[in-house]
């Protein structure tokens, strides 16, 4: 007569491995996160980049005595001006096709009587749908401006802030 004992062992092990298999197969394929782009770290670049183009907009190139650029589209209210340097300095890309950054700029100040104006300073052409991943960044700019309740041109502190999305 011949032991049977061995074969039972051999099935039940193998029984036991198809069992192992699939428990893993299930518990990987469902506890799998799938983010769609990760969207934090694409925000996270785009902050640095929105911040690094008002620096760059707000260092003045010829000395302290010249107006930087910033300054003098906030003085001047040059939203044109503003709009295509800000997309060429964060639209431009070393290669590849250039990005499709799309912003939207106000600027803050305080008034006279303290209270608080903001004043529309720029946009892109694409407007802001609440779908985006939207990233705020901000500068502070001291211009030379004439105040509109008594038109005395005098030195203000005012901070640009500026919505980044990607299109």
């Amino acid at each position: 007569m011949v032991n049977s004992s061995g074969q039972l062992f051999t099935i039940e092990g193998l029984a036991a491995s198809l069992i192992i298999i699939l428990t893993t197969y299930i518990v990987v394929n469902s506890t799998s996160v799938y983010t769609p782009g990760d969207t934090h770290i694409s925000n996270m670049q785009l902050e640095v980049t929105g911040s690094d183009a008002l620096a760059m907009m707000n260092t003045a190139s010829q000395g302290s005595s010249v107006k930087t650029p910033l300054q003098t589209f906030v003085e001047t209210h040059d939203n044109a001006g503003f709009s295509s340097m800000f997309l060429n300095i964060v639209n431009n890309r070393t290669y590849g096709n250039p990005e499709d950054i799309q912003f939207l700029a106000n600027v803050t100040y305080v008034r006279d009587d303290n209270t608080i104006n903001s004043t529309f300073l720029s946009n892109s052409s694409r407007s802001l749908y609440g779908g985006e991943h939207v990233v705020h960044v901000s500068q502070w700019v001291v211009v030379d401006s004439k105040t509109p309740e008594n038109n005395v041109k005098r030195k203000r502190v005012e901070i640009v802030e500026v919505l980044l999305w990607r299109d």
